[in-house]
């Protein structure tokens, strides 16, 4: 069956890539006006205009689907979240604006210790649950392909329980596994970094591993949390298990964590708020992959954005991410794409780019999602916007009228529309 969407006002979409887009050519989206798009089955077979593809298949049993002059862009893509918790921390607000930091809250048993004791008592149901509905909210912002890290369990039972909840979640939204077991120390090993990296090493990565799990290993590695030392510890270990790294990095303090991430191989580098000029030019050389996380300096009331506009101009390619999670709650790619203009410099077209392309390459997705081309997956929204530029411009809302995952429509008028 093939599904023709027409009267597409402006078609927005990075074409023709094979590498992480950086520097000038993060710029480089293709637009088409009066466009239209044909998919056969899960994939786009061709793009065009309205006029010859309405011509081509007339006549035919294709399914059409008017976009009533709206916009379209490829089905956005999530690289940094952390899916699965249970409950929510809005006391933490009141913390923030009396002046505390992360790590006043993280120290005080707030933050992550908070969060990581819902979760080791919520069942897997529940755990299954929570992150459908966090998924839906996704959905309905355009999101159709993300990373999901464990991470609120911090002891065997509940990092594998959790990946488990990933692994099993049936949704629309297509899930890239991350095992974040080092997300902090948790109360059990207290003063102990040390040993807390010892027992996932010992006991938790290999289980992860055995069980096909995760993709990629991630890592907090901050002043308080983990050091580089233990930080390359872990991700050799996984490394030698098969999994692809991650790091969360330079969020705080900058502690050499970017020529470690780049020494590692590691795939992506995550927040990078206080990376020095070293730290991008190393993980250029590298080919890892940024990804910037906007959403946690606002929720954490922080003046200290990642230096997009030096990332771009270095060359080192860099993606968008939401980072959703119960500190920094938000499940909107729109808003994060509006932080990155408002708050990074960055253009509309760089944070498209940001959203799609590269963020696709920031779960290892390239090939298959990001771009709206032939023979890659169909996966596209439609917006309530004239053109691409708009969308970060038009600020606090969700413009999203029309989903499409892999063929099937699963957004309707705003809302899920999917069977399950």
């Amino acid at each position: 069956m093939t599904l023709l969407v027409y009267n597409i006002g402006q078609l927005a979409t990075a074409q023709g890539q094979t590498s992480p887009m950086k520097g000038e050519v993060m710029s480089q989206i293709t637009t088409m006006e009066n466009a239209a798009v044909a998919i056969e089955g899960k994939t786009f077979s061709s793009i065009g205009s309205s006029e010859d593809l309405l011509a081509e298949f007339r006549g035919s049993d294709a399914k059409l689907l008017d976009a009533g002059g709206m916009g379209v862009i490829p089905g956005l893509v999530d690289p940094h979240t952390h899916l699965i918790f249970s409950g929510s921390r809005e006391f933490e607000l009141r913390l923030k604006l009396e002046g505390k930091s992360y790590m006043d809250i993280l120290n005080a048993g707030g933050g992550i210790i908070h969060t990581v004791s819902r979760t080791r008592a919520a069942s897997a149901e529940q755990l299954s649950n929570e992150a459908k509905q966090r998924l839906n909210r996704m959905l309905m912002y355009g999101t159709t392909t993300a990373d999901a890290k464990s991470g609120y369990g911090l002891d065997t039972e509940t990092e594998i329980r959790s990946l488990e909840v990933i692994r099993d979640l049936e949704h629309p939204i297509e899930l890239t596994p991350t095992f974040l077991g080092a997300h902090a120390v948790p109360p059990e090993f207290k003063g102990d970094p040390s040993g807390y990296i010892d027992h996932i090493i010992s006991d938790m990565l290999p289980m992860v591993a055995e069980r096909g799990l995760a993709q990629y290993c991630d890592v907090f590695c901050e002043e308080g949390v983990f050091g580089v030392e233990d930080s390359e510890r872990l991700l050799t270990a996984a490394k030698e298990h098969g999994l692809k790294l991650r790091a969360h990095i330079d969020e705080i303090v900058d502690l050499g964590g970017a020529q470690m991430a780049a020494q590692l191989g590691c795939e992506t580098t995550e927040h990078l708020a206080v990376t020095g000029d070293e730290g991008i030019a190393q993980m250029a050389e590298a080919g890892t992959v940024g990804n910037l996380l906007p959403g946690t300096p606002y929720s954490l009331m922080s003046p200290i954005y990642p230096r997009a506009r030096d990332m771009i101009e270095a060359n080192f390619p860099i993606a968008l991410a939401t980072d959703m999670n119960p500190n920094c709650y938000t499940e909107s790619m729109q808003f994060v794409m509006s932080l990155g203009c408002y708050m990074m410099k960055m253009t509309p077209a760089e944070v498209l780019a940001a959203s799609t392309y590269n963020a696709a390459c920031a779960v290892g997705m390239e090939d298959t999602v990001g771009t709206i081309e032939r023979g890659k997956l169909a996966d596209l929204v439609i917006l309530d916007v004239p053109t691409h530029e708009h969308i970060p411009y038009h600020f606090g809302v969700n413009h999203v009228r029309q989903v499409i995952k892999a063929g099937e429509q699963v957004v309707k008028d705003g809302l899920p529309c999917y069977n399950g």
